[in-house]
């Protein structure tokens, strides 16, 4: 361990994270964020300064022992890095790349109150990498509590608590309805932010605490949930199935051919490999200027994914790339994405239309999307979110060019796993009402966690509801073992 002082370490800049070049990456689906050096790492860490009351774990959904495993990895252990990091994340590798961690752990962290943050995340993504590379060391075997438990969805908040339930003795089973796991780690996070190879290795890992993974299980088909309950005698249920059914504007034109909803957009791309046809026969066409609708995570991605898709097909006709738009009813300081997503999204030429809302889909005779009528808008007071509500300018409507449009305006789950599910409360919006503390639903041995719950959220929110729910469960069965 070095023994610099807190001021010298105060005075060692924050380690920048090297990319591809916009123009270079706006051609192909590589991953953006190319992950420190060794070097680099290592001079990153020497930043923290250990602080006594660790302010960053309290930012942290899943209370990662921060300090712990930068120390660590500054020590040069790095097994033991991934050791520490393990014990409370199970998917570092994906929340070192995907964890808004800037509004998180390192918004609290004690070096920010003088100069940039330590970087958290770049670290987790670091050490995580690191042991991707070298092998996981083999979990230990817990002995077996005789509890079987079903988690229904292999997302970010499914897969946590069923690796957290497992390392505690329980039997896991994990109800997938897609034929890969990861939920929103697949279809819906492209694979320029986030390798599906990284996906599953995580996956692999979980799956090597003894979690059984049923692909092609839908539940409230095959099953629903009081059978699983009842006939196949699970002791506990765990749903984490996410938010997955698109939201539409109430316009006229949205079923015209060439509007899509992200989560189609994203699923086509990312799950079926539509960014590699014709490797895979599963094309996404996208035309000359397309427009995506929303300003969140969601919207930048399919952005992005558009603009890359666009640039390929142009290049194999010889043709100019696509101009891809952001429009967004609201101005760029309420934007809900992520600043390092927006400023990526920039770099590589997305066109922002803010105070900019859809009133109609125009169509050609045949019925293809050839425009969109818009609105100007202004902003008056904040709504509910605290954001300032959107309202519009009379008589400054407009025509905007467009052949493909994207619709990235949230989701609600869907509604098909509350089949014969009687006594689980939803609300008007189709979330489950649960605690937030340990997830319980209104509905006997019955927990939930993550977007199904929340509605469309984090990566990391997800994961941090799946812990609480898996603790609660444990607890609960062991106080009620026959």
């Amino acid at each position: 361990m070095s023994d610099l002082k807190p001021k010298e370490r105060m005075a060692i800049p924050r380690q920048p994270m090297p990319e591809q070049p916009a123009g270079e990456r706006r051609a192909n689906f590589s991953e953006v964020a190319l992950g420190l050096t060794p070097e680099m790492a290592q001079q990153e860490a020497e930043r923290c300064i250990q602080c006594k009351n660790s302010p960053c774990v309290q930012g942290c959904p899943v209370e990662v022992p921060i300090p712990e495993f930068i120390m660590a990895l500054r020590d040069g252990d790095m097994r033991e890095s991934a050791r520490i990091l393990k014990s409370k994340n199970n998917l570092p590798a994906i929340c070192g790349r995907v964890c808004p961690q800037e509004t998180q752990c390192e918004v609290l962290c004690t070096l920010g109150k003088r100069t940039k943050p330590v970087a958290i995340g770049r670290l987790e993504r670091y050490v995580a990498d690191w042991e991707l590379g070298h092998g996981d060391a083999p979990p230990e075997k817990p002995q077996p509590t005789g509890h079987r438990v079903a988690v229904i969805g292999a997302g970010p908040a499914g897969l946590t608590c069923a690796g957290d339930l497992a390392k505690m003795g329980h039997r896991v089973e994990i109800f997938e309805s897609l034929h890969a796991p990861g939920g929103v780690l697949v279809y819906g996070i492209p694979e320029f932010r986030l390798p599906k190879d990284v996906v599953r290795a995580e996956v692999d890992y979980v799956k090597s605490l003894g979690v059984e993974i049923r692909l092609d299980t839908v539940v409230g088909y095959l099953y629903t949930i009081n059978e699983l309950l009842n006939d196949e005698h699970f002791d506990a249920i765990f749903l984490g199935t996410g938010a997955g059914l698109p939201m539409f504007l109430n316009i006229p034109g949205v079923n015209h051919i060439g509007v899509y909803s992200a989560n189609e957009f994203l699923t086509r791309v990312n799950l079926m490999k539509g960014y590699l046809f014709p490797l895979y026969d599963t094309p996404v066409s996208v035309g000359k200027r397309v427009a995506v609708i929303g300003a969140g995570n969601v919207a930048m991605d399919s952005a992005r994914c558009a603009l890359r898709i666009g640039t390929l097909q142009a290049q194999l006709k010889g043709e100019d790339p696509p101009e891809v738009h952001i429009v967004y009813r609201r101005s760029r300081t309420e934007v809900p994405a992520r600043a390092e997503e927006v400023h990526h999204a920039e770099e590589e030429g997305i066109v922002f239309d803010f105070l900019t809302n859809p009133i109609e889909v125009l169509g050609d005779t045949e019925g293809h999307v050839c425009g969109m009528r818009c609105i100007r808008m202004e902003l008056g007071e904040p709504d509910a979110s605290g954001r300032r509500r959107p309202v519009p300018i009379e008589g400054s409507e407009f025509e905007m060019e467009a052949d493909t449009v994207v619709m990235a305006l949230g989701t609600q789950p869907n509604p098909l796993v509350f089949t014969e599910s009687g006594g689980l409360e939803r609300t008007r919006w189709g979330t489950v009402v649960a605690d937030e503390h340990a997830g319980r639903t209104t509905k006997d041995r019955v927990w939930a966690g993550g977007d199904i719950v929340t509605g469309a959220a984090t990566v990391i929110s997800a994961m941090g509801a799946g812990k609480r729910a898996a603790a609660d469960i444990d607890q609960y069965l062991r106080n009620n073992a026959d």
